[in-house]
């Protein structure tokens, strides 16, 4: 039996859930899965706008064949091409081989670089629009939320906006469909690791994209993952808003790198005493041990972030590294940012951690310390000071 749920009279959620990928593009853990949401419009013209991962094509299919019978497709409409939504695209076109493809000249050139597809294709531009009868949808163009073709459709009659893979989230869909139907409070916290991972290198695109939606009137967000926003869709545009701006709440992200344990007894007490200056929001975590998906996602959204290490061969601590090289690829700013390495017989964590600093858009705190071997009263004392600093940061 096929899964489509209605969300009006002749617009249908036809998408997919995937239990089974462990890692989406491959890096960031999926424990409870994700959605590929796919929608039909059944109208004069039926449309289809975007498809799901080549490992559901045949549960996709079945989708839309129960739901149309034996009448066609006439549009394929692609707001994203990204194989986790593009990936049915072959199969759908032998099933409906006088399917008309529409996209942007991006999304076009990028169809036929992956599928080798070049016939019956529409290229459309910003503010262009496409007639289905009684629906009259709306392209606006919304480059690099995240990939260079992405757009957004709005449907005039319902008041719709089908974003692609703006607004969404991880998890996938158990039973409910719509914000009204689920435990929102779960959702909050994928769909900010979704955006911290995924969309947080393009901030400014995301504002700018939000801006270009200022005159529509939304009754519904409907995104390429996650849940479908009809309750209150203006809710996750001031998520996205805020996450783009990086606003942060009071709270303190620390990550450490420790071999033997020494750097780790220097972090405990940082953490004690910045809970001491009243700052209840602290969050530890072990590089070595602790995917950094979840680690962003914390740093995404609290103002204070602490980085310590140790030194390895004469460099960094090549799990911490790996932490800097993803937030310095993200831009990360309006952190108040504290720094503490240590070594034994060579240096280089500080430096690495310094070096970070400087190039980050964050408020670096005083004292940055340098600890040898193990730490010592100095190292404690510190410590103290660099907690007291940040919570007084935090609390202006």
């Amino acid at each position: 039996m096929s899964n489509i749920v209605s969300i009006t009279d002749d617009i249908y959620w036809i998408g997919v859930n995937d239990r089974s990928t462990e890692l989406f593009e491959a890096i960031w853990p999926l424990p409870s899965g994700v959605s590929y949401n796919s929608y039909l419009i059944e109208d004069d013209k039926v449309a289809v706008i975007d498809t799901v991962k080549n490992t559901h094509i045949d549960s996709y299919l079945l989708n839309i064949k129960d739901l149309l019978g034996e009448r066609e497709v006439d549009y394929l409409i692609i707001n994203h091409i990204e194989p986790d939504h593009s990936g049915a695209i072959k199969a759908f076109k032998e099933a409906y081989p006088e399917i008309t493809i529409v996209g942007n000249k991006k999304t076009i050139g990028l169809l036929e670089g992956f599928y080798k597809i070049v016939d019956n294709v529409k290229i459309i531009g910003d503010g262009d629009h496409l007639e289905l009868g009684e629906h009259k949808l709306n392209f606006h163009l919304t480059p690099m939320v995240h990939w260079p073709e992405t757009m957004m459709t709005y449907d005039s009659k319902d008041k719709i906006l089908f974003s692609g893979d703006a607004f969404g989230g991880f998890g996938t869909l158990d039973g409910g469909i719509f914000d009204d139907e689920v435990n929102i409070e779960f959702y909050e916290d994928e769909i900010r690791r979704y955006f911290s991972n995924i969309i947080g290198k393009y901030t400014p695109m995301v504002q700018r994209a939000i801006s270009k939606l200022d005159g529509l009137d939304i009754e519904v967000v409907a995104s390429t993952h996650g849940p479908i926003w009809r309750d209150n869709p203006q809710r996750i545009i001031d998520d996205y808003s805020r996450w783009s701006k990086q606003d942060t709440e009071e709270g303190v992200v620390i990550v450490y790198g420790s071999m033997y344990g020494n750097t780790e007894k220097l972090v405990e007490s940082v953490a004690r005493n910045i809970s001491k200056e009243g700052i209840k929001n602290i969050r530890v975590y072990n590089i070595s041990t602790t995917h950094v998906s979840y680690i962003i996602n914390d740093i995404w959204k609290y103002e204070g972030l602490i980085l310590a290490s140790c030194s390895y061969n004469t460099g960094i601590f090549p799990p911490m590294d790996y932490l800097l090289r993803i937030l310095e690829n993200k831009n990360l700013k309006n952190h108040s940012l504290g720094i503490i390495g240590s070594y034994s017989w060579s240096g280089g964590a500080l430096s690495r951690l310094e070096d970070f600093a400087a190039k980050s858009g964050c408020d670096f705190i005083d004292p940055a310390i340098e600890m040898k071997c193990s730490p010592d009263n100095d190292d404690f004392d510190d410590a103290k000071l660099l907690a007291k600093n940040i919570a007084e940061k935090l609390k202006e």
